[in-house]
């Protein structure tokens, strides 16, 4: 839905919103949906749902299922973010790095994003000691409990990291996940002083990972390089110990330019 600040900008085209809209309403919990059911998801009336969802069959990002009345996303869709990873200038840098790194630790290198109260992954280098998540380029993860997300908001000013948290769904996704407010501005604290940040079985069992922020030279946005493993390889003092000067290093030179 469009918030107030862009209901009142004279710039904003109200079909582009819409139509990104209904396309913004596919996910794995809806996969296919009925014009129905995309009105409703899109928050649209039956009449403009069956005009933007007739015009996106049309330009091939959604297709119509005839018998059962359904409409999905096509292959098409996936053009917009092939095209953002091969233009993105944070993901053409960090790339060399995060192979390195993927090579030289054996661990699954990822970079992320803060989207509203999320992170996203741009990029994901896995592991042969692949762990055991659903996680892949174009995920999303809560920032409040994710070491990427940490390491993000430890670069952000008090007041902004209190609005995301405003902004959050605060939950526990495991018996360790902290979610109280006071337990992740204590985590963002750490992060600031230590310049990295970790986090243990937050979202997932069995996963331990760290992330350092990362910041491009004449670019506002703040990303994250972070590092999976196992719990049931390291604990958290040997993956600080061998990894987090490694990780620190590598956004160190990503941010200068320096070469692999």
């Amino acid at each position: 839905m469009a918030n107030t600040g862009e209901k009142n900008d004279p710039l904003m085209v109200r079909a582009v919103e819409k139509a990104f809209r209904v396309l913004s309403t596919f996910d794995e919990s809806r996969p296919r949906q009925t014009l129905t059911q995309l009105a409703e998801s899109a928050g649209l009336d039956r009449s403009a749902a069956q005009r933007f969802s007739h015009t996106l069959w049309k330009l091939g990002y959604l297709h119509k299922d005839q018998r059962n009345k359904t409409f999905e996303l096509t292959p098409k869709a996936l053009s917009l973010a092939y095209q953002y990873t091969r233009s993105s200038p944070i993901v053409l840098r960090a790339h060399p790095y995060l192979s390195h790194l993927n090579k030289a630790t054996e661990e699954t290198i990822s970079l992320t994003v803060l989207d509203g109260t999320e992170v996203i992954y741009l990029s994901r280098y896995l592991s042969p000691n692949v762990l055991d998540t659903d996680v892949m380029i174009g995920s999303r993860l809560p920032a409040y409990c994710s070491a990427g997300g940490l390491a993000i908001l430890s670069t952000m000013p008090d007041a902004e990291v209190d609005a995301l948290l405003d902004a959050s769904d605060l939950r526990a996704f495991t018996r360790r996940t902290i979610f109280d407010r006071e337990g992740i501005k204590a985590a963002v604290e750490t992060a600031r002083t230590r310049g990295f940040a970790m986090v243990e079985e937050q979202i997932y069992a069995g996963d331990i990972t760290i992330a350092v922020a990362l910041r491009l030279p004449g670019s506002d946005r703040v990303a994250a390089v972070s590092l999976g493993a196992s719990l049931f390889r390291y604990d958290a003092q040997q993956i600080v110990s061998r990894f987090a000067p490694m990780l620190m290093g590598a956004t160190r030179s990503m941010s200068q330019g320096v070469p692999v």
